[in-house]
C-alpha cells in the first residue's frame, strides 16, 4: 500500500508538471513569432534585412531540456516525498495491524489508543478497542461460565455417586430414602442442563420471529405458577393491557415464567407479594414485574443476570433453581434487541422491566385488495 500510495504521488505530481510545462509552452507559442526578421542595428528600424531568424526553432532548443531537468526533479520529489508523506499516512493502520496481531495470539487486553485528531484512523482504532473490550469481557463472562457450569453440574454428580456408595457399603440402608434422594438430585441435575440448552438456544439466536402477546405468556406462567406461590404464601397480582411483542413465543415464555417464578422463590418468607404488569410504549412492548423481599444493593442487583449469581442474602432452597433464571432472561432479551433492567425496590425486592420491540407495521390495504 506505500508503494501504491507512492506511486500515486508522484504520478500525479509529475502529470501535473506536465499540464503546467504544456501550458506554459501554448502561452509562449501564443505570443512568440515563428520567425524574425534580422536588420542591421545601425541602420535603425529602417535598415537593410539581414535574413529571417527562427525563433521557436531556437525556443525549443531551450525549453525542453530545461523541461525535462524539471520533470526529472518532480520525479525524484514525487517519489521521495510521497514515500515519507505514504509512510506517516499509513502508521496509525501499522499500529492497527499489530493490534490485529496481538489479539491474534490471544492478548485482548491491548489496545491502540490512537493519539491525534478525530479522523477515519482514529474512528477505526477507537472501534477496534471498543471491539477488543467486548470481547475480552465476552471471554471472561464465558470462562467463569465454563468454571460455574463444570461446578454445578459436578455437584449433583458427586452426590449421586455418594448415595450409590452407600448403597453399595450399607446393605442395610434404606433403599426408599436413597432412591428419593437420587431422584431429587438428578432432577436438579436435568433443570439445569435443560437451562443450559435455553440459554444456548437464546445466545445462539435461532429462532422464528412472530407477534406474541406478553399478556397471554404472563397469564400462563402465573397459571403455572400459582401452586408454588400459594405454597409459599405469595400473592400474584396481574395488570395492564394486551402488549404484543416480535419474537419466539416458546423463548418469550421461558422469559416470563423465569421473571415469575424468581419473584416468587425470592420473596418474604410469608405474605410476600409479585405484581405483574404488562403494557405497551412506543414501538416497544413492556413487561414489569415486581416482588417483595429482602433489601439489595445495587452492587448485588447489577451481577444477577450473570450466570450462577445470586444475591448473597438469598437462601438456597428446593426451588432457588440452577442460578440461571435471569441470566437466561438477559440473554433471550438481547436476542430479541430489548432491553432489561433491574433495579432494587426501596422497601426491598426487585422491579424488573423487559422492554421488547413490537411487531413491525404491516402495510395497509387498498379497497381493490
Amino acid at each position: 500500500m506505500r508503494v501504491k500510495l507512492t506511486l500515486s504521488y508522484a504520478g500525479f505530481l509529475m502529470f501535473a508538471g506536465l499540464l503546467l510545462l504544456a501550458a506554459v509552452w501554448l502561452f509562449l507559442l501564443r505570443h512568440v513569432p515563428d520567425r524574425a526578421m534580422l536588420i542591421n542595428p545601425d541602420d535603425g528600424l529602417e535598415g537593410d534585412l539581414k535574413g529571417v531568424f527562427p525563433v521557436r526553432s531556437a525556443l525549443l532548443g531551450v525549453f525542453a531540456p530545461k523541461a525535462a531537468a524539471v520533470l526529472a526533479f518532480l520525479l525524484v520529489f514525487g517519489l521521495v516525498g510521497g514515500w515519507v508523506l505514504a509512510g506517516r499516512m499509513l502508521a496509525p493502520l501499522t499500529r492497527i495491524t499489530d493490534a490485529t496481531r496481538t489479539a491474534a495470539k490471544g492478548s485482548l487486553s491491548h489496545r491502540i489508543r490512537l493519539p491525534g485528531r478525530k479522523d477515519e484512523f482514529r474512528e477505526l482504532a477507537d472501534a477496534f478497542d471498543t471491539m477488543l473490550a467486548r470481547l475480552e469481557a465476552h471471554v471472561a463472562e464465558q470462562q467463569r461460565f465454563a468454571a460455574n457450569a463444570s461446578h454445578e453440574l459436578r455437584t449433583p454428580l458427586a452426590i449421586s455417586q455418594t448415595l450409590l456408595d452407600v448403597a453399595r457399603n450399607d446393605p442395610t440402608r434404606d433403599l426408599d430414602e436413597i432412591l428419593d434422594r437420587l431422584h431429587a438430585v438428578n432432577a436438579r441435575a436435568i433443570d439445569l442442563t435443560e437451562a443450559l440448552l435455553v440459554l444456548s438456544r437464546a445466545t445462539q439466536g435461532s429462532f422464528t420471529r412472530e407477534p406474541v402477546d406478553l399478556s397471554l405468556l404472563v397469564e400462563e406462567a402465573t397459571e403455572t405458577l400459582l401452586p408454588l406461590a400459594e405454597k409459599r404464601g405469595v400473592t400474584i397480582e396481574t395488570s395492564g393491557d394486551i402488549a404484543p411483542a416480535f419474537g419466539s413465543q416458546a423463548l418469550l415464555l421461558q422469559l416470563t415464567t423465569n421473571l415469575v417464578h424468581n419473584a416468587i422463590v425470592h420473596n418474604l418468607p410469608d405474605k410476600g407479594t409479585v405484581r405483574i404488569e404488562t403494557r405497551t410504549g412506543p414501538d416497544t412492548a413492556v413487561l414489569t414485574v415486581e416482588n417483595s423481599g429482602e433489601k439489595l444493593s445495587p452492587q448485588a442487583v447489577a451481577t444477577l443476570t450473570e450466570p450462577f449469581r445470586r444475591a448473597t442474602e438469598r437462601i438456597r432452597n428446593d426451588h432457588a433453581g440452577a442460578g440461571l433464571g435471569l441470566a437466561i432472561v438477559r440473554r433471550i432479551t438481547e436476542a430479541h434487541d430489548g432491553s432489561l433492567t433491574l433495579t432494587p425496590r426501596a422497601d426491598g425486592g426487585l422491579c424488573v422491566v423487559v422492554r421488547l420491540p413490537a411487531p413491525p407495521a404491516l402495510p395497509r390495504r387498498t379497497p381493490d385488495q
